[in-house]
């Protein structure tokens, strides 16, 4: 029998706040850490982002470490950490595992045309000086596998855990608003000119966004805050940067998380979504989600409150969706309107009350990477 798997402890660090506390208290308010940004060194127009104020990482940071080697994704994901693997009381043993979640990294230290900068680029120095600053004793792993990597790096801790290598795994997840970021989604002209409308008749693109976000994925049933039950994830191998017009490769996750988490997709109750708002994405998941009959089930995109937050989104989003779970209630789709794809989905208007027992993560990427992952409510 195959052991059981939690996540014991959560954290994020957001424009909307440096816990999970605030953030839900920002969400409950409706605030969103989208705002218009006039920064040239960014990008030469006004764009629409999710940026943690710099004063803020510094100040936090500078009450845990006086070093000043840190690049500010190390500073935030370094944040992040801190409080849970002070908290959880786990001894950092052979038996506790690290992994680093991104889709860009250190990327901006390609802006200076250095040895020394063009080594930080690296994916595995990133891991390493994390890892180095918490004195783990195993080697750190690396997941970055587009914008899944969040949510992917669960079903890698869980699947782990099960082979028995690791009792316990700290995931942390992150990654920053770049110029670099901002150019390729602008050269694909998939950058909205207003805040992101997830699932809405006049959505135009994304909104992007920066956060790091934490979770412990154990054994530990006493301390737990949700169990894993199942997980898949299928490529589509569509296109580089456009997913399968008939979802296939979500469909395929979905319906393999369903089958390994022995439930049927009428017990879903909740289902945080990917929403980028982005014509095709959006599109895609109503048709995978009807071609599964989870058409009734609520919905929601958190990239109108925090943007895309690239390989953060998915393991901030699934914290946001515990605190759904544990506090009984569904957060809003910020940002909706009016339906705007071709397939009936049930998007959350407003913040309410429910029950929920069992709700299911999602997410793609580029390169036609498609995540699914069942969570079960810990009784």
């Amino acid at each position: 029998m195959k052991k059981e798997v939690y996540i014991t402890q959560t954290n994020c660090i957001t424009p909307l706040g440096f816990d999970v506390e605030s953030n839900i208290e920002a969400i409950v308010r409706g605030d969103s850490g989208i705002q218009l940004h006039n920064d040239i060194s960014l990008m030469p127009m006004p764009f629409y982002a999710s940026i943690i104020n710099d004063e803020k990482i510094n100040s936090a940071f500078a009450k845990i470490s006086t070093e000043t080697k840190y690049s500010r994704l190390e500073k935030m994901m370094i944040l992040a950490l801190e409080p849970i693997i002070k908290n959880s009381g786990v001894e950092l043993n052979s038996k506790t595992a690290f992994i680093l979640s991104t889709t860009k990294g250190n990327v901006t230290a390609l802006k200076n045309e250095s040895e020394e900068s063009f080594n930080n680029a690296h994916l595995d120095v990133l891991a390493k000086n994390i890892s180095n600053f918490f004195m783990f004793k195993t080697q750190p792993i690396v997941v970055s596998n587009a914008c899944v990597s969040g949510i992917l790096a669960v079903s890698v801790a869980k699947r782990m855990i099960q082979s028995e290598l690791y009792d316990n795994i700290f995931v942390v997840a992150g990654d920053e608003v770049s110029e670099f970021v901002l150019s390729g989604f602008n050269a694909f002209q998939a950058m909205s000119d207003l805040p992101c409308k997830p699932y809405s008749k006049n959505r135009t693109g994304v909104s992007l966004g920066e956060a790091t976000a934490a979770v412990l994925v154990s054994v530990n049933l006493a301390t737990a805050k949700i169990k894993i039950i199942g997980d898949s994830s299928i490529n589509d191998a569509n296109h580089i940067s456009g997913p399968s017009r008939t979802g296939e490769g979500l469909f395929r996750s979905i319906q393999n998380a369903l089958k390994e988490a022995q439930i049927n997709s009428d017990k879903i109750d909740y289902i945080s979504a990917h929403g980028t708002a982005t014509p095709f994405n959006d599109e895609m998941e109503a048709i995978a989600l009807n071609r599964l009959d989870l058409q009734n089930a609520p919905i929601n995109s958190l990239k109108g409150f925090y943007g895309h937050t690239l390989g953060a989104s998915g393991l901030l989003e699934t914290i946001i969706a515990i605190e759904s779970v544990n506090q009984n209630i569904l957060f809003e789709s910020k940002g909706f309107d009016e339906i705007g794809v071709s397939e009936t989905v049930n998007v959350i208007e407003k913040n309410k009350e429910a029950t929920i027992e069992y709700f299911l993560k999602t997410a793609s990427g580029f390169g036609g990477c498609n995540t699914a992952v069942v969570f079960e409510k810990v009784k």
